[in-house]
């Protein structure tokens, strides 16, 4: 596949990829853009109601979708997907995935898909998060969680990038601890040894603070996605 679109992955779970996503396509917006959201797997809602990083990506992206395209797999326990999946008699298939994403990208010029939890989180007995980045074949951007770990977690991950093949759109840094010590001399690693751009660096910010509602903090270069 090769149309146009960004692949949100992040070192771990509770990086703050919703943020990005959000993030990524307001700036995407400004550029003159419709920008289509996806987030393919979500696990952890109440009965009956969408997912909240769901929410929060219909809430931005300018293009109408069908539900059902924009998350194709919805799981009520916040867990692990495959496990969720087990629980729920269902399995992740990525042809549904991709096929989904493709109704998307007609009707869009760019789309943000978010994945769920870290580059390799399981989807199936196989299959994991970076094969669904591989199969549909989009620029990763890496949500990098700003916390003590936080370089290892970040160049094993843009390694694994690397090795799949997969083109590389960049980094940002979430800080998700208020006292990280020594932050600055950390954020400079990432920008030595990861490769560029660096898309943005986020202060810290209350967990509890909708993504939706943080005020727009990225400002991408024109010719990003392409």
């Amino acid at each position: 596949m090769r149309t146009r679109g960004l692949f949100v992955t992040g070192t771990d779970t509770g990086v703050g990829k919703t943020r990005v996503a959000v993030a990524l396509i307001r700036a995407l917006r400004a550029q003159g853009l419709r920008v289509a959201a996806m987030k393919p797997v979500a696990a952890g809602h109440a009965p009956g109601e969408l997912n909240e990083d769901v929410v929060a990506l219909l809430q931005v992206a300018n293009v109408d979708a069908d539900v059902c395209d924009v998350n194709p797999y919805a799981f009520v326990e916040p867990i692990a997907p495959h496990i969720a999946a087990e629980l729920a008699g269902v399995r992740i298939e990525l042809d549904v995935v991709a096929a989904a994403y493709s109704r998307l990208a007609a009707a869009a010029d760019v789309v943000v898909v978010e994945g769920a939890g870290g580059w390799r989180v399981p989807l199936t007995e196989h299959e994991d998060m970076a094969d669904l980045a591989q199969r549909l074949g989009l620029p990763v951007v890496l949500v990098v969680g700003l916390r003590l770990g936080c370089l290892n977690h970040a160049l094993l991950t843009a390694e694994s990038v690397a090795h799949r093949r997969l083109p590389w759109a960049g980094w940002v840094g979430n800080h998700i601890e208020p006292a990280m010590p020594q932050a600055p001399e950390n954020v400079a690693a990432l920008h030595a040894r990861l490769p560029g751009p660096c898309l943005g660096v986020q202060s810290f910010l209350n967990p509890d603070i909708s993504p939706t509602d943080v005020p727009q903090w990225l400002t991408l270069p024109q010719g990003l996605v392409s």
